[in-house]
């Protein structure tokens, strides 16, 4: 099942994909947040016969897949061959940090550089979205526990990122640094998420290229890691590391400049496509 949310910014409606139809949700329920993400609903949302459900026309704009998130949850050099590109050490845990969510755009939505960027980047990444409260989850467990699955390009503007006192929080935090979606995917239609190929573009140019079966921490390691830390809630996302291919791991390295167009594709997960443009 993909679950999409869709119309003008702040007032996106939730929807079904059938097939290449884009069917109106917004009679089932109000919208696609951690409220509506319970297996009851969606189990529900899944016993519905699409084609009764209002057909969308025209090219709406396409919101993040899951509204009002509460955590974003990322996690730093989870690719081997992205650790490796970067000159780091694999890690003996999952390193955290926080996209703010003010960040979370729709997957088409421009991007804006901030005032004083000059080294905006790319990074074509598997996002969880947690479905129940998990807390002291194991990771055998741990797939219980998620709602489904999305696209997320964690964009980072790598000065702020590495050279601004603090943490990296501040160069991945920037408006409309989140693009996420099209749609969430719930789990039981991605057979194996361990085994997804993973691309983005700039330009027509091919710079990364992965697979998340080279991930060093995998999905349930990852929740019961976060979970033993602190509770997970219906909604919060989880962004979980980029393959090789990122500007920064180029030499000499290569950022994103005004006009640019980045398209992205996770296998089974969608597409996105942004445009870059320069904040006021």
């Amino acid at each position: 099942m993909k679950l999409v949310r869709y119309g003008d910014v702040g007032a996106e409606r939730p929807g079904m994909m059938d097939g290449d139809i884009l069917r109106d949700l917004s009679g089932v329920i109000d919208d696609i947040t951690g409220d509506t993400l319970d297996d009851e609903t969606l189990d529900r949302l899944r016993s519905i016969d699409p084609t009764t459900l209002p057909e969308v026309t025209g090219n709406p704009r396409l919101g993040s897949c899951v509204g009002n998130i509460g955590k974003f949850m990322c996690i730093g050099l989870n690719f081997k061959d992205h650790a490796i590109e970067t000159g780091n050490p694999f890690p003996d845990h999952p390193i955290l940090f926080m996209k703010a969510n003010s960040a979370v755009v729709g997957p088409d939505d421009d991007v804006v550089m901030p005032r004083g960027s000059t080294s905006t980047d790319w990074e074509v990444e598997l996002g969880v979205v947690i479905g129940k409260a998990a807390k002291y989850v194991s990771k055998e467990d741990a797939l219980d526990y998620v709602a489904g699955y999305c696209v997320i390009n964690d964009v980072s503007e790598r000065h702020f990122q590495l050279n601004l006192t603090g943490t990296w929080t501040k160069g991945k935090s920037c408006d409309t640094f989140g693009p996420t979606g099209p749609w969430l995917v719930t789990k039981d239609d991605v057979p194996d998420v361990h085994n997804l190929a993973m691309s983005l573009d700039v330009n027509g140019k091919r710079m990364q290229t992965g697979n998340t079966n080279t991930m060093i921490f995998n999905v349930p390691e990852i929740i019961e890691h976060l979970s033993g830390l602190m509770t997970l809630h219906p909604g919060d996302v989880i962004s979980t590391g980029t393959p090789p291919g990122v500007g920064m791991g180029m030499k000499p390295p290569v950022y994103l400049n005004v006009g640019d167009v980045m398209e992205l594709e996770i296998e089974g997960l969608g597409k996105q496509r942004q445009e870059v443009k320069q904040d006021a």
